[in-house]
């Protein structure tokens, strides 16, 4: 890919902070989008990465916001508008994994999940969406995972969350489609992130051998942010472990 070739862009980037988030923030950088950083917690990683874009030429800002709260929302989307422009893509990727046995888990545990992982994608992209229609074009990236189809390590409120997301990806594409913005979902299955530390014993599932890597699952997002013909779809990637 071109670089520059997203110059003049504004990306939000939720949970952006590290992992899947950071690489999907970096790669975005690379290719001249002005890119805001949203975290909950990591405020020194996140500044460390805004600094490290800035550095070198691009614009970013960290954003600190819970998500999966409106206002926090309303909020993080002014704040990055006024640092960095109207948003004009939108990568859906904070999220919690909460382990637990399908005995131990608890109607907190449900709800928490479904508000960070689900609730928030609906707010963000609600307070995204009049900045992509007055500009007729907009990219909307949410990050599902393999739990959304398949049985997944973390347990069956993981895997409605993630089933959630893809139901929004589609609505969303099906009622855009005409305007220029396109919505569209990766999921990777086994991705070797802090989520994921000490889990080796799942490399035995996978056939190509080994975790996939954030930068893998960050050039699926880029392919979608460049290809304005694709919308409604979810690209696997699970190192052939399913096909779709």
């Amino acid at each position: 890919m071109a670089t520059d070739s997203l110059h003049g862009h504004v990306a939000l980037v939720t949970g952006g902070s590290r992992g899947i988030g950071a690489a999907i923030v970096r790669m975005l950088a690379e290719a001249g989008t002005a890119v805001a950083i949203n975290y909950r917690e990591r405020a020194a990683e996140a500044e460390t990465l805004a600094k490290g874009i800035t550095a070198a030429g691009g614009r970013a800002v960290a954003i600190a916001a819970d998500v999966s709260e409106a206002a926090a929302v309303a909020d993080m989307v002014e704040r990055a508008t006024s640092g960095l422009g109207p948003i004009d893509i939108l990568v859906n990727n904070a999220g919690i994994a909460i382990v637990k046995g399908v005995d131990d888990l608890t109607e907190e545990d449900f709800d928490r999940t479904i508000t960070v992982n689900l609730k928030s994608v609906f707010l963000c992209t609600q307070a995204v969406l009049p900045m992509m229609r007055t500009k007729q074009w907009g990219r909307i990236v949410n990050i599902s995972s393999g739990a959304a189809r398949g049985g997944g390590s973390i347990g069956p409120h993981y895997n409605a969350s993630k089933a959630g997301i893809e139901g929004l990806t589609r609505g969303y594409a099906a009622r855009l489609v005409k305007e220029g913005i396109t919505v569209n979902a990766v999921a990777p299955s086994l991705i070797e992130t802090d989520m994921m530390r000490g889990q080796t014993g799942l490399v035995s599932r996978i056939p190509i051998g080994r975790f996939g890597t954030s930068e893998e699952v960050a050039q699926a997002v880029m392919l979608l942010v460049n290809n304005p013909y694709m919308t409604g779809q979810t690209i696997a990637m699970s190192g052939g472990m399913a096909f779709n």
